[in-house]
């Protein structure tokens, strides 16, 4: 016959409590870092259409400004 220590039985309740608490904090910490990545993603999606319709324009005024020295005419380079 075994007897089961008080103590045992406490420290058995505190393991399974942590377990639940650590179960916890790692889903808010997935969440959290999601979420994050989130902000980032949305935030470079931004910048990089930013940065896309800065390069168009300049592409468009580099054209513009290369018709004008040519006189409307563009050859190819090279040929």
């Amino acid at each position: 016959m075994s007897t089961i220590h008080p103590d045992t039985n406490t420290q058995a309740r505190i393991h399974d409590l942590a377990k639940d608490q650590a179960t916890q904090l790692r889903q808010e910490a997935v969440d959290d870092f999601w979420r994050g990545a989130d902000a980032v993603w949305r935030r470079g999606l931004q910048s990089g259409q930013a940065a896309v319709e800065r390069s168009a324009t300049r592409l468009q005024s580099r054209l513009a400004r290369h018709a004008r020295t040519r006189g409307g005419r563009i050859t190819p380079t090279g040929v």
